[in-house]
């Protein structure tokens, strides 16, 4: 039975802007808005002895209540953000930090008060060496000035359930977390395996820093995971969320749902 859990915050549209509009597959016309990219934001909680691991932080879209809807989603698992430990964080664009902060009657908090923010440290420091729109550095100096960022350094080991490495390909110091937990090996590739629909495509995406090293980490990670029975997180998937490759009769492998 899995412990990782999808707290969904949405399909969205995305232009040449950056800017991420809400999108209904059932109301809106995608024909409408020409120029766009379609996804859904799924930042994932993993469920650990030691607390809860968060991977990315998507949005920080709030609810009618104006709570933030990552901690409405926590909530709804029996959680509470205070049992977030750990705060995994592939890259810096925006769609996977406007959870790391709650900005809230004109008070900006860390979300996560409990947990340590696992950013890497080239990541950091390329989010802030210009002006780029994918990028909200207000949350960040909220990050800095709270004492809970841990900059890492290359590939490494947080403890014994958390390893990360750096696979670069989206942005130049993108990472990737494999997270064991209660027998289970979960991959989180953040951007650079964003939905299983592009280890089957053999594309290179113009959205990418490196689209050629992106698509070669797809295959790698596909023909290792499916070997050795990860499960994957897709954090932009529009189909399969959370998802194990499977072996047929023919000797092909095809990915399963197995969130539930």
């Amino acid at each position: 039975m899995t412990q990782a859990y999808s707290l969904y915050e949405g399909s969205f549209s995305v232009d040449a802007s950056k800017a991420f509009v809400p999108f209904d597959p059932a109301k809106d016309d995608p024909l409408s808005r020409k120029g766009s990219i379609f996804v859904h934001v799924h930042p994932f909680v993993i469920v650990s002895e030691n607390g809860l691991i968060l991977c990315d932080t998507g949005l920080g879209f709030r609810n009618a209540q104006d709570e933030l809807l990552l901690h409405q989603n926590i909530r709804k698992l029996g959680f509470e953000p205070e049992d977030v430990k750990c705060v995994l964080m592939s890259h810096l664009h925006k769609d996977h930090t406007g959870g790391m902060v709650d900005f809230k009657d004109g008070v900006a908090r860390i979300a996560f008060p409990n947990a340590e923010y696992y950013v890497q440290r080239g990541e950091w420091e390329y989010a802030f060496s210009g002006d780029n729109p994918s990028y909200r550095t207000e949350i960040f100096d909220v990050i800095q000035r709270s004492g809970n960022l841990v900059l890492l350094e290359g590939n490494g080991e947080i403890d014994h359930q958390i390893s990360y490495e750096v696979n670069g390909g989206h942005t130049p110091y993108h990472q990737a977390f494999h997270i064991h937990v209660g027998g289970e090996h979960y991959f989180f590739g953040g951007d650079v395996l964003p939905e299983p629909e592009e280890i089957f495509k053999n594309f290179i995406a113009k959205y990418d820093y490196d689209g050629r090293a992106s698509r070669d980490l797809r295959k790698q990670y596909w023909e290792e995971g499916r070997d050795n029975d990860w499960t994957y997180l897709f954090y932009h998937s529009k189909s399969i969320v959370i998802g194990k490759g499977q072996k047929q009769e023919d000797g092909s492998y095809r990915m399963i749902d197995v969130s539930k």
